[in-house]
């Protein structure tokens, strides 16, 4: 196999991006080019240490910083834009999560006002060892340590909305963004609704590791060095993003409150099954109802993401994009073998 061109990128802090929209892109790609990349944290690397409160040391807006943006030669509105992730690994020996006095799922914010006093705010640091594919967590106030997997993912990826609007990169929604989904992963392809030319793509929020839902805030948040591969298919862009495994289909929504994250999720899943196994939509409806999956994405975000899984074994023969992540997964493959 012929692999494809490779783009490298690897921006200083001057480059990074705090938005999707309102930028112009760093670089252009051809459709099907490997981009190679590296990321920061969440906070910008400026948490070192558990005296490093990220209120001291981290400067609102300037969180979450994006790699990108990325233009995508030939993208159009209306078109899909495939980002496959060949490879997703720590670009450090450590990670590091918080929590914040006014955001998380278990505090008070300033959408759900309360009158007690809010949490603490403080650093946890793990190590992070690839080779054994381990993250390390101690806790705090006690002798307690457990080696967790390592499963590094992105918890923001995302393209440039429509109709010229900029939204801060801590925001989930139609775009993508700060989706904080465990599902993207390496190996997964993400499938965006591009809106405008180019369409813009930026990648960031590196997590060592996160649970379903990222509850406290923040995930195990490293900076990364990630492989992906960038392809278009031209009309059909999604309404909301969607991700493809080698064993499910997965549609997302981003929403307040919560039920409508879950009803846009589980809406585009049922149209896409619909879709690729030529069902009504109640039929379809029965299908998903039955054999799908509900994980949470985030819970804590500007809006809060839901993913609506299905696995593919229920589509037989039958596969999105006419086989476009199996083709992407070969050339993943290909790539890592001669690199």
């Amino acid at each position: 196999m012929t692999l494809p061109e490779t783009v490298r990128l690897s921006p200083g802090p001057e480059d990074w991006a705090y938005t999707f929209g309102g930028r112009a892109p760093l670089t252009t790609v051809q459709p099907g080019s490997i981009v190679e990349l590296t990321t920061e944290d969440c906070f910008g690397g400026k948490v070192r240490g558990v005296d490093d409160l990220p209120s001291r040391v981290c400067a609102f807006p300037y969180l979450n910083p994006v790699t990108g943006p990325i233009a995508v030669e030939g993208a159009e509105p209306g078109d899909v834009l495939a980002v496959h992730f060949v490879e997703i690994a720590p670009a450090r020996d450590r990670g590091f999560s918080s929590t914040f006095p006014h955001f998380g799922a278990l505090t008070a914010t300033h959408q759900t006002a309360m009158l007690h006093p809010a949490l603490e705010e403080r650093v946890w640091v793990y190590d992070l060892d690839v080779a054994a594919g381990l993250c390390h967590f101690r806790a705090r106030n006690s002798d307690f340590a457990v080696a967790l997997p390592l499963d590094p993912m992105h918890g923001t990826v995302g393209v440039a909305p429509a109709a010229g609007e900029v939204l801060a990169s801590i925001t989930p929604g139609a775009h993508g963004g700060n989706l904080d989904t465990p599902e993207m992963r390496a190996g997964t392809t993400a499938y965006f609704g591009v809106n405008v030319d180019g369409a813009l793509l930026a990648i960031g929020d590196g997590h060592a590791r996160q649970g379903e839902g990222e509850v406290c805030g923040t995930a195990v948040e490293a900076a990364m060095r990630t492989t992906v591969i960038v392809d278009l298919v031209k009309g059909g862009g999604p309404a909301w993003p969607r991700l493809e495994s080698d064993d499910h289909l997965i549609s997302t929504g981003s929403a307040r409150p919560l039920e409508d994250a879950f009803r846009i999720s589980q809406h585009d899943l049922v149209g896409w099954t619909a879709d690729l196994l030529g069902l009504d939509q109640l039929d379809a409806y029965q299908l998903v109802s039955q054999a799908g999956l509900a994980p949470a994405a985030n819970v804590c975000d500007t809006n809060y993401t839901m993913a609506a899984k299905l696995p593919k074994s229920v589509l037989g023969r039958v596969r999105a994009y006419d086989g476009l992540h199996e083709r992407l997964r070969a050339t993943a493959a290909a790539y890592l073998r001669h690199r």
